[in-house]
């Protein structure tokens, strides 16, 4: 098992029209795709204007097969086109992988299970 953090610098103050737009539209298109989410997070002290979500793999065999489907999607080109890139600053992966003692994700997220509400 393999977790993918992303990274988004965001331009200053878009940090809740990205989740806006993501929570309307992206994550539809990509969750069901990449599969196993762990979580999407917002900066609030450190680095500000950041995005950070975390994906889980088998392994980079199954990530690089999820990511390619996702890149195909015109769907979902589109939408980072249009609702991504114009907040876009910097954008950093990084793969981690989990030490023998770290416990177990949990399973796999499976259409219609509901997504958590930010309050």
């Amino acid at each position: 098992m393999i977790v993918e953090e992303r990274i988004y610098d965001l331009r200053p103050n878009s940090a809740a029209e990205f989740a806006r737009h993501f929570e309307r539209e992206g994550i539809a298109i990509q969750r069901p795709i990449l599969g196993r989410l762990v979580g999407y997070f917002y900066t609030e002290i450190g680095p500000l204007n950041q995005i950070v979500h975390l994906w889980a793999y088998e392994d980079l065999e199954d990530r690089a097969k999820r990511r390619a489907v996702l890149a195909a999607n015109p769907v979902w080109r589109e939408y980072v086109k249009e609702n991504i890139h114009p907040l876009l600053v910097r954008m950093q992966n990084k793969i981690l992988v989990p030490m023998s003692f770290s416990p177990p994700l949990p399973p796999l997220w499976q259409p219609g299970d509901e997504t958590r509400q930010q309050r």
